[in-house]
């Protein structure tokens, strides 16, 4: 018989300072879950994107870009500006759709999500665009690796909000992850009926970046949740989860 799973806790950490180029985020992290009590130790800690690559300085000012004619092309066709369409064009490999005055496009990452994941809200000031880190997977693994030193071991989540095809409205999923398995694979094992899982894989780090997001809206100022009781297992970046284009159905 299946034992009922125990009780997860999600417990949101504010009270950040705001985070600034050059910023040692794990030691900020440490200090204010220190200072609310919360223990790091053995739990998860999803973090926003946003302070990511706030702390990796992946900003850019758009007087600083100059629109190509194709940025210009699109801009017009869809009542943008061009130095936004620009810095998109340059995170992106392909555009995969773009009409209704939105550009859905694939990153260098091999994310396919709106305007290659850059981002005018919560940036630093006025006409700075925010991207996403270079490497999602390496930034968690370098906060996870930060936050487990001592032997404690603290994996770490890296979100944003996406929006998803045929449906409206944005969840946040995991764009890198370390110190945990980002997929459970569950071929193989048994259902309540006894039926064998030929094709379950539960995405455990998009589950635990939803979860997180109803703690971490835009104007709540909290980028930082963190997760007790979760029972993770293994370890792997969110790369794990790109789905091989020789499956997808979609291309």
């Amino acid at each position: 018989m299946t034992e009922a799973p125990a009780p997860l806790r999600f417990i949101p950490l504010p009270g950040l300072p705001e985070v600034e180029p050059g910023t040692d985020l794990g030691e900020m992290i440490r200090e204010v879950a220190k200072s609310a009590g919360v223990s790091l130790a053995g739990n998860i800690v999803v973090v926003a994107q946003k302070i990511i690559s706030k702390a990796e300085g992946r900003l850019v000012r758009l007087e600083n870009v100059s629109p190509s004619a194709e940025a210009l092309e699109i801009a017009e066709a869809h009542d943008r500006d061009p130095r936004q369409v620009q810095i998109v064009l340059d995170e992106s490999v392909r555009i995969v759709r773009r009409g209704h005055n939105v550009l859905i496009t694939e990153t260098k990452h091999g994310f396919v999500c709106a305007n290659a994941g850059v981002d005018l809200s919560n940036a630093p000031g006025e006409d700075i665009a925010v991207l996403l880190p270079l490497d999602p997977d390496a930034s968690a693994r370098t906060l996870h690796e930060d936050l487990s030193r001592g032997g404690a071991h603290t994996p770490v989540v890296i979100t944003d909000t996406f929006g998803r095809p045929w449906r409206d409205g944005l969840v946040d999923v995991a764009l890198g992850s370390a110190g945990l398995a980002p997929l459970r694979d569950d071929r193989g094992s048994r259902d309540r009926a006894g039926r064998e899982l030929l094709v379950t894989q539960p995405a455990t780090a998009d589950q635990l970046a939803a979860a997180a997001g109803l703690l971490m809206w835009k104007s709540a100022g909290i980028p930082v949740v963190i997760v007790e009781g979760f029972p993770f297992e293994g370890d792997g970046g969110v790369k794990d989860l790109l789905r091989d284009p020789q499956t997808d159905l979609f291309r």
